[in-house]
């Protein structure tokens, strides 16, 4: 039997790094942990590297790590637990490769859906925007500069598996990116709690026809206004009750569903 690697193991030392940002970008890898993500991820086994699976996560996963061509390497519980940035480990963690897509390729071919993140700080938003993102069919899903990276450990757990669903760009110009994407046919929306334009109104003028991106911005402080005047509207969704405004993963959900709704 294969001894198992222990936390002073090379290869977990190296896999270690890749729970920091630096450490991501410099090895073109993350880490994604979990049934779920490891899942989705063995859904494309070219770009997984390796899995390290503890022994009890081995055996209670053996379905899935006795069907892949990955190289499956056994991993001492304390080895699992320094890759790992949860409380609980799971102890079934993959090594992927960055799945980065350049901002070019939505001007070459536009989505019909696609999300843009402005200064998005938390990285559960990220992953929830992901996940949501992919159940209403978009295509894409750009970090602005200065966005939460959708490779951190929070933000891939909270993808639940979307993050390999969706084209991903990072780090992008959007001051530069909104513009070219109107020039070829994109409709640009930014959600914007005191919008001119309420969400209802558009869907009765055929404004969500397609391709639309939505523009989304940072937790408190909203898109930033220069962004938001690169926009073909700022966008508000009405509401009744007395609540001062909807959180960013909220009004994401509400506003990919009414796009995607509209585009049949």
């Amino acid at each position: 039997m294969t001894e198992s690697l222990t936390e002073r193991s090379a290869r977990i030392v190296a896999a270690r790094k890749l729970t920091r940002r630096a450490g991501r970008d410099a090895a073109g890898l993350f880490l994604a942990e979990g049934r779920q993500a490891v899942v989705e991820a063995l859904a494309q086994p070219e770009r997984v590297r390796e899995v390290f699976a503890t022994q009890a996560a081995a055996t209670a996963h053996r379905d899935l790590l006795a069907e892949t061509p990955v190289p499956v390497r056994p991993v001492t519980e304390k080895a699992a637990a320094g890759l790992s940035e949860t409380v609980t480990p799971q102890g079934l963690v993959a090594v992927c490769e960055l799945r980065d897509v350049p901002a070019e390729s939505l001007t070459t071919a536009p989505p019909r859906l696609s999300v843009a993140l402005a200064e998005l700080a938390d990285p559960g938003n990220a992953g929830t925007v992901l996940r949501t993102a992919d159940a209403c069919g978009a295509g894409a899903v750009v970090f602005g500069a200065g966005s939460a990276d959708p490779y951190g450990g929070k933000a891939v757990r909270s993808s639940a598996g979307s993050l390999f669903h969706v084209d991903v760009v990072r780090g992008a110009p959007l001051a530069a990116l909104l513009p070219s994407l109107r020039a070829v046919g994109v409709t640009v929306l930014a959600a914007d709690g005191g919008g001119e334009a309420e969400l209802p109104g558009l869907v009765a003028a055929g404004r969500l026809a397609g391709p639309v991106l939505w523009l989304f911005g940072n937790e408190a402080r909203g898109v930033p206004a220069d962004l938001a005047a690169l926009a073909d509207a700022r966008v508000r969704i009405p509401m009744r009750g007395r609540a001062e405004s909807l959180n960013l993963a909220a009004a994401a959900a509400i506003s990919l569903y009414t796009t995607q709704l509209a585009q049949g």
